[in-house]
């Protein structure tokens, strides 16, 4: 699995690091922020669902 993320398209609603907190993060300006781009097997189902909840459509999360 391959996480990235768009910063210029995130709007900062925070679902990513909600749902996939070992995944995401925000920076100060609310911004998305990768923690980690090839997620372990206990954080794969958290990355698929936050790429899925993402409202702008930053997130790819790629198998």
């Amino acid at each position: 699995m391959k996480v990235t993320a768009d910063r210029t398209v995130c709007v900062g609603a925070g679902m990513c690091a909600l749902t996939a907190p070992a995944v995401f993060d925000q920076d100060d300006d609310g911004i998305v922020t990768v923690l980690v781009t090839e997620p372990g097997d206990d954080s794969r189902a958290a990355a698929l669902e936050a790429g899925m909840l993402c409202p702008s459509g930053a997130l790819r999360v790629e198998e």
